[in-house]
């Protein structure tokens, strides 16, 4: 055998090997704090079609699962059909419960519509948003608000707004990001809310949310971001939220509620490594 050919073939194997043995799925008992339920969730989700997503609806609500999700909300671009298919596969296999939303894209300004059952329309204000968000019985979130969507999110809308995204994995790429979204955050009374930005890469709820509900049904869930009962938490352990919520998040291991904290990440990144590795000596030596 030719040392290309070793090299690829032994690279594929510790690739595909060290990503099967990281690729765990993770559940967790629910989990009761004083009179709440915690839930882990993450509204911000997106599917293949026409949301920029690589998964379909069923493939994403099996992901969600799989990362130990109790709550997602699927959130196409500017409609909400496919977060219908999302909740009717959900419904039939007993998966996350799954809100109807949609990530109302603008020029301007990118708004979380969740719980909601019609499209909201974009070539409108962020106020005016907000209030058809709440027509609609739903709850308004401002999505990886960097300061340039500012400007859109004036008095009328920050005081109609519910909550907004603290954590996001822009904070990771970013200290002037995390610094603008921290910001952004503290002009408000507003839901500390963590989402991925889920578009069918990377882990799902790498960001995500702890939601105090007395239940997980979507009554329970929108009020329980209406009343702020929400907490984040990034990976150096910073909480955002409810003091008194915080308080309770002390009492529960993180690692139930949030893998990402203690993930192999070594592996999933060796594994991409080796998996290159093999494919770069396949197309130097062409060996197979």
């Amino acid at each position: 055998m030719s040392l290309g050919r070793l090299i690829s073939l032994v690279s594929l194997l510790v690739a595909i090997s060290l990503g099967t043995l990281s690729d765990v799925p993770h559940t967790h008992a629910p989990i009761s704090l004083d009179s709440y339920r915690v839930l882990t969730a993450d509204f911000h989700v997106h599917s293949f079609p026409l949301s920029w997503g690589t998964l379909a609806p069923w493939d994403t609500v099996l992901e969600a699962r799989h990362d130990g999700l109790d709550v997602i909300a699927m959130t196409p671009h500017n409609h909400v059909w496919v977060a219908y298919i999302g909740r009717w596969f959900s419904e039939r296999i007993g998966g996350p419960t799954v809100l109807i939303g949609e990530e109302v894209v603008t020029p301007r300004y990118h708004l979380l519509a969740i719980g909601i059952h019609d499209e909201i329309g974009w070539r409108q204000s962020a106020a005016g948003a907000i209030n058809e968000v709440h027509r609609q019985g739903g709850v308004a979130i401002a999505a990886h608000p960097r300061k340039f969507y500012w400007p859109a999110y004036d008095a009328a809308a920050l005081s109609k707004l519910d909550g907004a995204e603290i954590q996001h994995p822009l904070i990771y790429a970013t200290t002037r990001g995390y610094s603008e979204v921290q910001q952004f955050f503290d002009r408000a009374q507003l839901a500390a809310i963590g989402d991925s930005d889920y578009h069918g890469t990377g882990p799902m709820g790498i960001c995500r949310t702890f939601i105090f509900a007395h239940d997980n049904s979507e009554g329970a869930i929108l009020d329980a971001i209406r009343t702020h009962h929400t907490v984040a938490i990034d990976r150096d352990g910073r909480a955002y939220g409810d003091p008194a919520l915080i308080a309770l998040m002390r009492n529960v291991d993180l690692a139930q509620l949030n893998p990402s904290f203690v993930n192999p990440e070594w592996m999933t990144r060796a594994s991409a490594a080796c998996g290159l590795l093999g494919l770069l000596a396949l197309f130097l030596f062409g060996e197979i």
